[in-house]
This record gives C-alpha cells, structure tokens and sequence, in this order.
C-alpha cells in the first residue's frame, strides 16, 4: 500500500518576542529565495506586515499582503513572501509559516510547514495541541527551543 508523503514540520518554541521573531525568519527565508507563505489572522497578519517594514532600519523584506478574496495575479507570483488568511489562497506550496492556533486547512499540500509559538500561556497549550495533531496524522515533526 503507497504511503502519502509527508511534509516537515518545525516547531519553534518559547519565543520571547514573536512578531520580531518572525521577521528575522522570514528575513532569512527571503535570503535564501524559499517561498514562504504566511496564515494567520487578519489582525495578526496586519501586524506582522507593518512589522516587515520597520523591524530592521537598514533593510527591506519584500512582501505581499493577499486580501482575503483576492486572486493571485503578477505580483504574488514574483514575491517571495506572501500573507493571507488562508493559506488555501497562496499560489505556491513551498513552505507555510502558521500562525493561526489551529493547524490549517490543506497544510499537507506544502513541502515544508513553520510554527511559532510564543511564551503566552494560550500560545503554548494551542501549540502543543498542533504538535500532537501534526505527529498523529503520521508527519515528521522537529522541535527547536529558542534561547532567551
């Protein structure tokens, strides 16, 4: 019987500034040229767009931030970092940074997925909930503790 391929999952635990932590992973992705996609909430994702653009002074990472409902059209194609609330909405299926407390929808479709999960009580138990989700449904599951 064929074995339906897993992606990667890679936890990163006990961040102590989340936002600031995710724009030095992206900032890396978009060094290394991964297409990375972004889901999460829409006010989370606000944040983290405005974060993009003033976290480091003397550098840009290019983004793009996909209404909710929009298609993906020249733009999305080209950049390498993409935001949405569903990653559903994402024109490619590289590597999906989760955000949102719960595993999304289709996650399975990308080749590589990113959790980060902050110190917030919430944080921590939503994100042990995923990690148990993630290892039950048969996926290679790694966990990275963040230094302080």
């Amino acid at each position: 019987m064929p074995t339906t391929p897993s992606c990667q999952v890679s936890f990163y635990t006990a961040v102590p500034e989340r936002l600031a932590y995710v724009c030095r992973l992206l900032r890396k992705a978009q060094q290394t040229g991964a297409r990375i996609g972004v889901c999460g909430s829409a006010t989370l994702l606000e944040r983290l767009d405005k974060a993009l653009w003033s976290f480091e002074a003397t550098e840009f990472v290019p983004h793009l931030h996909l209404p909710t409902g929009a298609a993906a059209d020249s733009r999305s194609a080209v950049t390498t970092i993409l935001l949405a609330e569903h990653c559903e909405a994402l024109p490619h299926r590289e590597v999906l940074l989760n955000l949102g407390m719960a595993i999304p929808a289709n996650f399975e479709q990308f080749q590589r997925v990113l959790e980060v999960v902050s110190k917030d009580p919430e944080q921590v138990e939503a994100g042990r909930q995923r990690f148990r989700q993630y290892k039950h449904l048969g996926h290679a599951v790694s966990h990275h503790v963040v230094p302080s």
